[in-house]
């Protein structure tokens, strides 16, 4: 049951709102961190098969075959098992608060719905990123393990035994059942005098189920998009409820760490955290559908950034941050685990909250005119801070940056940072004028058409006939195609429209496309700082859809492009609807797993392609 990684996207996710586990269809748990997103993990299998830790549970035979699903309209995870000698199941969730009054729990319900079938139970913690050892207390029918400053209960409805020393400080199991027979596990984190009670008998686990069915449904109920694409956008939705921290109202970007950009590279990156880069995309994803209660609750999270009067590297904002608000995300290196299928170093932590990122002024300032626009008006405490934001970027705008894909070889005058500082002041302008707020008018109205000017005549390369990446490089970016989308050019612009068939070629042609699927830039010509390749990103093949939908309301053939190329991504998503941070070459989820980035611009584009194939309709 050891030993082989699972293809990234072979997992489904599950959660409770404060943290997240990743479920393989070969019924094992290969990631869990506790009590929170950011905490050291306790099972870590997908970034060490030997060492990380796991929870298992499957058939002990040969020949299984797996399927996955979502209970209808929920996060509850099924996988099914298909055999000669019968079928049987895994019903994985993770209670939400107040549901159940003990915290921090994982059901696991298995049960057999046809024929016969014997099981085997593997529960193998590694506390700490498995860096810390621990002991374990069992029980005919419960196990105890305690780390440092962590303890873990599992019980069951059947008896435990402890695992040989050789092989790891755990228990196993081995049980069979019978058709119409439920076994229910749970495994749950306990306070360090806590013993946890009984296995629930069949009716609580029963009631326990429905419980969190009937939250999850009744959540979903509050989304507001009925368009062409309804059951994709709603799992969508879910997966990013799934990433927010119920706390604070952060998002993360994924739940995962160091999954690799590419098997065997060195590109692997904390995402457990929350950018200020991902604000008006998360703001208006979630308004689009009808989900203000999130959108608000992460403009809340905002707040409290943006009322911070710290300096943050020279700047008044850090580039991202921990999801109680934490600073300090030093990046560290975890020597002893061999990283997934050898893909070294794993990293927690990220340096690029120390980076210089101009463009993240714009995307907050967007976010916040959004949620005044259509959830709340803003009061004039937040707006004095805001206003002394943009005073700072008004006399900051020019200076070079690491750019929105937080390169690491050196600060430039990217483009995507230079036209988001203009949607800064556009932005803050109209905020001032829609509440009359006191602003300094003349002086942000100057700045956004000299940062407008800027751009058209030193971003514009009039012999490729596009927008370049960075001032003075030849190289295209995806981050161009933002362009349209916050309005800094109108989307039929002929620069704009040139830019965009620019990308569209392929790779080897000088575009930055592979099967109508886009690459972020292509690292041979834009050196980042890094060796080594990357695969195409998700989500810049979903700006293309939206600025290609865009582009086709006056253009209906680029408008049935744009439905073309959705229904074409939609078709590289997991079984399970979800989204890595990259598809590879050949078609493998790749980076970490899922990425809320991805699903939000699926999201938007999904709503705006929708809305415009409605017009024509």
């Amino acid at each position: 049951m050891t030993g082989e990684y699972q293809p990234i996207e072979n997992y489904g996710v599950i959660g409770n709102l404060r943290t997240a586990a990743l479920v393989g269809l070969n019924g094992s748990i290969d990631w869990l961190c506790l009590p929170h997103f950011d905490s050291p993990s306790v099972f870590a299998a997908i970034l060490d098969a030997r060492k990380g830790g796991r929870f298992q549970i499957a058939p002990a035979l040969d020949h299984v075959r797996q399927k996955q699903f979502y209970w209808p309209d929920t996060a509850i995870l099924v996988t099914r098992f298909l055999h000669a000698d019968g079928v049987g199941e895994i019903e994985d969730y993770m209670p939400i608060a107040g549901t159940r009054p003990v915290p921090d729990e994982l059901v696991r319900r298995v049960r057999v719905v046809r024929g016969r079938l014997p099981f085997r139970l593997e529960c193998r913690p590694a506390f700490d990123y498995a860096r810390a050892s621990h002991k374990i207390h069992i029980r005919k029918k419960s196990a105890r393990f305690d780390g440092p400053g962590i303890s873990l209960g599992l019980v069951s409805p059947v008896p435990l035994t402890s695992r040989a020393a050789s092989r790891g400080n755990g228990v196993t199991a081995e049980f069979t059942l019978g058709e119409g027979e439920k076994a229910t596990f749970v495994l749950c984190r306990l306070d360090p005098n806590d013993h946890h009670g009984p296995c629930p008998s069949t009716s609580e686990a029963e009631e326990l189920f429905r419980d969190t069915v009937a939250y999850w449904q009744r959540w979903l109920s509050k989304c507001t998009y009925l368009g062409r694409w309804r059951e994709t956008v709603q799992r969508s939705a879910i997966t990013l409820k799934l990433l927010s921290f119920q706390p604070t109202g952060a998002i993360v970007a994924a739940p995962t760490c160091s999954l690799p950009e590419a098997v065997g590279g060195v590109r692997n990156w904390d995402y457990r955290y929350t950018w200020i880069r991902d604000a008006a995309f998360t703001i208006y994803a979630l308004l689009r559908i009808g989900l203000t209660d999130e959108a608000t609750g992460f403009k809340n999270w905002l707040n409290d950034r943006w009322q911070d009067p710290g300096d943050k590297n020279d700047s008044p904002l850090q580039t991202l941050y921990a999801i109680d608000g934490r600073t300090d995300l030093t990046e560290t290196i975890l020597d002893h685990l061999e990283g997934y299928r050898g893909s070294k170093p794993v990293r927690v932590g990220n340096a690029a909250s120390q980076q210089l990122q101009l463009d993240i002024y714009g995307e907050l300032m967007d976010g916040i005119y959004l949620h005044n626009k259509y959830a709340e008006p803003l009061g004039y405490d937040a707006w004095r801070r805001l206003r002394q934001l943009l005073d700072w970027l008004a006399d900051n705008w020019q200076r070079e940056d690491e750019g929105i894909w937080e390169v690491r070889g050196g600060r430039r005058a990217f483009t995507y940072s230079k036209f988001m500082c203009w949607v800064a002041f556009d932005r803050g302008l109209r905020l001032a004028d829609k509440r009359s707020f006191p602003a300094d008018r003349p002086r942000w109205l100057q700045i956004r058409d000299q940062i407008y000017e800027d751009i058209l005549s030193k971003a514009w390369d009039p012999k490729r006939q596009a927008f370049m990446q960075a001032y003075g490089s030849s190289a295209l970016d995806a981050s161009t195609l933002l362009m349209p989308l916050v309005f800094f050019m109108a989307p039929n612009d002929p620069r704009m429209l040139a830019t965009i068939d620019a990308i569209r070629r392929p790779l080897d042609q000088g575009g930055l496309t592979a099967d109508a699927l886009v690459y972020r830039y292509d690292p041979q010509i834009a050196p980042d700082g890094l060796p080594g390749t990357e695969a195409t990103f998700n989500i810049c093949s979903f700006w293309l859809v939206e600025a290609l939908t865009r582009a086709g309301r006056t253009d209906p053939a680029r408008l049935e492009d744009a439905r073309l190329l959705f229904e074409h991504m939609l078709g590289y998503a997991n079984h399970l609807g979800l989204y890595a941070e990259q598809t590879g070459s050949s078609g493998e989820a790749l980076g970490n797993f899922p990425q809320a980035f991805t699903h939000l611009a699926l999201i938007s584009a999904a709503f705006n392609l929708d809305r415009t194939l409605g017009t024509r309709a």
